[in-house]
């Protein structure tokens, strides 16, 4: 951990240490991982180049971090760094081209009935429950299938960055009335706003509702959550190529996709899986 100057040493070497110093704790130390299997293409190995985010590194550091291709995990900003393998690519939606398809307008219409609140980033023993249904369901051989509500918490609470929650309620036929928070949860998505856009964190749904596309409602809402508040992108984290489970992520666009000499445009590929 860097060390601070003496505030008391005023010659010039300790001004320049001093200087010196407070650049070491603006700018993040990264670290790599040691390879393990990639849970995206059978066969491969993964490493993370990675860095810890903490309150003391200046809000523009950390914002940079995530805007340029480094995901959020709690407070651990994390990216790719595979021998041999470019296969994860940042992408995100260009927002204001965006234009809903057949399918989508379809999807948006089939969740009229879907209440969106936006909430601080606090986590609840309700949304863990739709979480544990999740991911059993879903994801039950997966990194997230041990996690308990301190866990769950972390993941929701523990953030330097301007994190929030949207719950996705369902109102029925009998139910016109009813407060938003007293109708049923179905979905929930954890996000982060950025300098220029919001990041989608990770975000679940009830798995007894998969014919609704919750995954595809939410994220269609989250592009008109992003057009609402004037900003340019919605990130989606990474599309792999090769990775069934990474290929909805290709039917939002126009996008744009992180390569070497920065964001390069690409059109959307439409498909049926929601």
């Amino acid at each position: 951990m860097p060390v601070r100057a003496s505030p008391g040493r005023r010659d010039r070497h300790g001004a320049r240490q001093s200087v010196m110093t407070q650049q070491r704790i603006d700018f993040p130390e990264f670290y790599i991982t040691a390879p393990q299997p990639c849970p995206y293409l059978p066969g491969r190995r993964e490493r993370k180049l990675f860095t810890h985010m903490t309150h003391d590194k200046p809000a523009s550091v950390v914002d940079n971090l995530l805007r340029s291709g480094f995901r959020r995990s709690q407070n651990i900003a994390y990216m790719p760094y595979c021998h041999g393998c470019n296969s994860c690519v940042s992408v995100r939606v260009i927002v204001d081209e965006f234009e809903a398809s057949r399918s989508f307008r379809r999807n948006l219409r089939r969740n009229r009935d879907v209440v969106p609140r936006r909430l601080p980033a606090i986590a609840s023993t309700e949304q863990y429950a739709l979480f544990r249904d999740y991911v059993t369901t879903r994801h039950g051989d997966g990194g997230m299938a041990d996690m308990s509500m301190l866990d769950y918490t972390m993941m929701v609470e523990d953030s330097v960055v301007d994190t929030f929650l949207t719950e996705y309620r369902l109102r029925g036929e009998d139910m016109p009335d009813e407060r938003a928070e007293d109708l049923p949860l179905i979905a929930v998505a954890l996000s982060d706003r950025l300098g220029d856009g919001i990041s989608m964190v990770y975000s679940f749904f009830d798995p007894e509702l998969s014919t609704r596309g919750l995954g595809t409602f939410m994220i269609l809402d989250h592009i008109a959550l992003a057009r609402q508040l004037g900003l340019p992108y919605l990130y989606l984290g990474y599309w792999i190529e090769g990775s069934a489970k990474m290929r909805y992520k290709t039917r939002f666009g126009p996008q744009e996709r992180l390569a070497r000499d920065g964001w390069v445009r690409t059109a959307p590929i439409e498909g049926r899986r929601e």
